[in-house]
């Protein structure tokens, strides 16, 4: 009678979590994901066998194997629902990772753009089917004042998810720093003012949006590109539903942390942001900033010989060949999706 009694006092909490799925989001720099193939329309002669760095199949091979371990490692139970990702050459990588390495497992589907960048990178979208219902696929591409400067589009994808809920996910990569940071700092800002552009129109015509942006900004929570241009405000402020909000941007002030390592410094160049509906724990799909984080996964982990402490462990130090994962930590969210 006791374990009747007590069975029934749990019953109400057994059923919730019954009825709770796991839901978690992620994003990974992969660090150029190439194939060996020559596009004669892009800038790839660095990654082919006869180039300097001497990228052959078995490489590449070990490179989709890395990617897919990463990816996986993240999931920890149980792999990511969306996975965003940068750096990816073509529609190739994309299909021997989802098809032909130990991802393949998990059933992944993708959607990526098709950009004017000179190297040919790009962004993806790696999306589970069964919690991802796919509705439209969107490439927006990034226009500067003033140049003929070209850079990676802006991939925006909708899909429902199993509360029939619509949510749309962008996937960034801004600019690089390359040349100096502040030299570059305007062509972030004008790509995030693209971004701003696309999301406000899309609050506009939705009436309960749910907004996540992830990727690489190439820029720290505090730059203008993000703590202007996005308003990337913290989670934990009060939040509005048509406002936006960065979920690591409170961590990001903790030493020694971050998803990318330059001259000895943890900084975050890869976030993850999301609408103030989103953050609405009365709702049936929600977050917080504590539910956030960067995977710091040990076997991604190399000793600093310069500069000591540890730092991500690259495919490749300058043009020497080390057989790592990349030089950027991945980030994730999990959300609470309760299914009534």
């Amino acid at each position: 009678m006791k374990k009747l009694l007590i069975l029934f006092l749990f019953l109400p909490q057994l059923l919730i979590a019954q009825d709770t799925i796991p839901f978690r989001i992620a994003f990974f720099n992969v660090e150029n994901l190439f194939d060996v193939c020559d596009d004669p329309l892009k800038d790839d002669n660095e990654f082919l066998p006869t180039s300097h760095r001497r990228w052959h199949y078995g490489r590449y091979k070990k490179k989709l194997a890395d990617v897919a371990r990463v990816i996986t490692a993240v999931g920890e139970w149980e792999p990511p629902a969306l996975v965003g990702l940068c750096e990816i050459e073509n529609d190739t990588v994309m299909r021997d990772l989802t098809f032909y390495s130990p991802l393949k497992e998990h059933t992944y589907r993708y959607v990526m753009t098709n950009s004017p960048d000179p190297r040919g990178i790009d962004v993806a979208l790696l999306y589970q089917r069964d919690k991802f219902k796919l509705l439209s696929k969107q490439s927006i591409p990034v226009k500067f004042k003033e140049t003929k400067k070209v850079s990676r589009d802006i991939l925006h994808v909708s899909g429902l998810i199993i509360t029939k809920d619509t949510i749309d996910v962008f996937v960034v990569h801004f600019p690089s720093r390359s040349g100096g940071e502040k030299e570059t700092e305007n062509y972030r800002v004008q790509a995030s003012l693209c971004l701003k552009n696309s999301v406000d129109s899309l609050m506009s015509v939705r009436v309960s949006p749910r907004i996540i942006i992830m990727g690489d900004f190439n820029d720290y929570p505090s730059n203008r590109s993000i703590s202007e241009v996005l308003i990337g405000k913290t989670a934990n402020q009060s939040y509005d539903r048509k406002q936006l909000y960065h979920l690591l941007a409170s961590k990001s002030k903790k030493k020694n942390w971050g998803s990318y390592r330059y001259k000895g410094n943890w900084g975050l160049l890869d976030h993850i942001i999301v609408s103030g509906g989103l953050l609405d724990n009365q709702s049936c799909f929600y977050t917080d900033e504590d539910k956030a984080n960067v995977s710091f996964l040990p076997f991604m982990l190399i000793e600093d010989e310069k500069y000591g402490g540890l730092s991500p462990f690259r495919t490749y130090s300058g043009m020497r060949y080390q057989g790592g994962f990349s030089d950027h930590l991945p980030v994730y969210a999990d959300f609470l999706l309760i299914h009534k």
